[in-house]
């Protein structure tokens, strides 16, 4: 039977697992479900069609599940998914998707939430995703696997972060960020590779190698980008991590790439 304090107020229709701890002050609306494990600390606020996988623990005065901040949003049933594993530390938020941007908020697993982190309307984080304090997420945000978005960086809307970046803190992200990439600025521009990241990660030296040739040659001064990516597509099409930055790239977007500053050598850090 879950583990109630008896100052939370739990709706009756919302699901509980049987082992699920809820805090004191925590109030949780009648859709919410929340898997095995989960823990809910103390004052947290669920809402929504909110889900929470086994095993994720929230901190005192987040507040997930809650309506968009989109003026176009009438009251449509849109989820906020949240996975296994997760941490969501102090006065976190995210919120429910739009009817327009695909209905769907999500959150995979073993992500890092840090303190004051926001998390917009339609936005997908995929599995181990770390945001440091503050973070700022517009809606629409998609970040792969393993990326880290440092503390204080507002994220603009429709922006793709690809898996194991790496983002600066106080970095304004107004442009795409390429798989394994580093990015830093007022507006984030590509400083190189994430090459720390990739070692703690258990990349190989070929690997990280060859990572940093097609870096290299992508952003080099000779010819067209789409030359350049044509070029890297054939030199590396049997390397998984080169074709990740390739289908990144050629795949549609609402938001220009970011490069890097101008002047710089392109050499992958």
């Amino acid at each position: 039977m879950p583990k109630i304090h008896p100052t939370a107020v739990v709706d009756s229709a919302a699901r509980l697992a049987d082992d699920v701890e809820i805090g004191p002050y925590c109030v949780i609306g009648p859709h919410v479900t929340l898997a095995s494990g989960v823990r809910l600390m103390a004052h947290v606020l669920i809402d929504g069609r909110t889900s929470l996988g086994s095993g994720t623990v929230v901190f005192p005065y987040a507040a997930l599940g809650l309506v968009p901040q989109h003026l176009n949003y009438k009251g449509e049933p849109t989820t906020l998914s949240i996975g296994a594993g997760a941490v969501v530390r102090e006065h976190v938020t995210m919120h429910v998707g739009t009817a327009q941007g695909g209905g769907a908020t999500v959150v995979g697993d073993n992500c890092f939430i840090m303190v004051g982190a926001h998390v917009a309307h339609d936005c997908h984080l995929e599995n181990n995703v770390m945001l440091t304090n503050s973070v700022a997420l517009g809606g629409h945000v998609t970040i792969g696997e393993f990326a880290i978005i440092g503390g204080q960086c507002g994220v603009q809307q429709h922006v793709r972060i690809g898996r194991h970046a790496m983002i600066g803190g106080k970095t304004g992200v107004d442009r795409d960020i390429i798989p394994y990439g580093s990015a830093q600025g007022n507006r984030a521009k590509l400083s190189g590779l994430n090459l720390i990241g990739l070692k703690r990660r258990g990349f190989s030296r070929d690997d990280i190698q060859k990572l940093r040739s097609a870096y290299g040659l992508l952003f080099s001064h000779e010819g067209t980008m789409a030359e350049r990516l044509s070029e890297v597509a054939d030199l590396y099409s049997h390397h998984a991590g080169v074709m990740d930055i390739v289908r990144f790239v050629r795949a549609d977007s609402n938001r220009p790439l970011c490069t890097p500053a101008s002047g710089s050598n392109g050499n992958g850090g």
